[in-house]
């Protein structure tokens, strides 16, 4: 059996259960350095586990930032895995302006095919994943992509992958006004 997910578009409202939306559209701003720039004030709060016990000379978990290049993908996408990183949030920013796909799914166990949701991000949205939710890697559309990408670095295991036992495909409609 194949599932079909359409995405919809993402709001911060539609994907509150997974994490938070990063966009400048409605967030608190204000001019800083003279009025040369326009700051875009906790557009998202990146969160890293401490270490409950560390070893002697074991570093510190950190958040780190660092930059993805994702290669696109044609549509309609099969969907082959999930991956959840249980120790900190994971936020992906587009650098270059291009929308993308995000699919995620409920933290915990896991992830049912049912309880996957799609959403398609304009090229001026980011995503900040919470600690646990389930997510499919990278999915760059159109071109190749760049993505500032703010996550955990440290000791522990902070990624557990879950293969999708069903043929999982996603796709979009003509979506307007969002």
């Amino acid at each position: 059996m194949t599932i079909t997910l359409t995405a919809e578009p993402l709001t911060a409202e539609r994907f509150a259960a997974f994490g938070s939306v990063i966009e400048t559209r409605t967030a608190e701003h204000f001019p800083i350095n003279n009025g040369l720039t326009e700051r875009y004030h906790r557009l998202a709060v990146a969160t890293a586990e401490a270490d409950p016990e560390p070893t002697a000379g074991e570093r510190q978990a950190e958040t780190i930032i660092s930059i993805f290049l994702g290669q696109p993908y044609s549509l309609p996408a099969e969907l082959w895995m999930l991956e959840r990183h249980p120790l900190g949030s994971q936020a992906f920013m587009p650098l270059d302006h291009r929308p993308w796909l995000v699919v995620v799914a409920p933290a915990g166990g896991p992830p049912s095919p049912t309880a996957l949701r799609a959403f398609i991000a304009r090229g001026d949205q980011g995503v900040n994943y919470a600690a646990g939710v389930w997510h499919h890697p990278l999915i760059a559309l159109q071109a190749a992509s760049h993505f500032l990408v703010v996550d955990r670095d440290g000791p522990g295991n902070n990624c557990d992958e879950a293969p999708l036992g069903e043929e999982i495909v996603v796709t979009t409609r003509e979506l307007s006004g969002s």
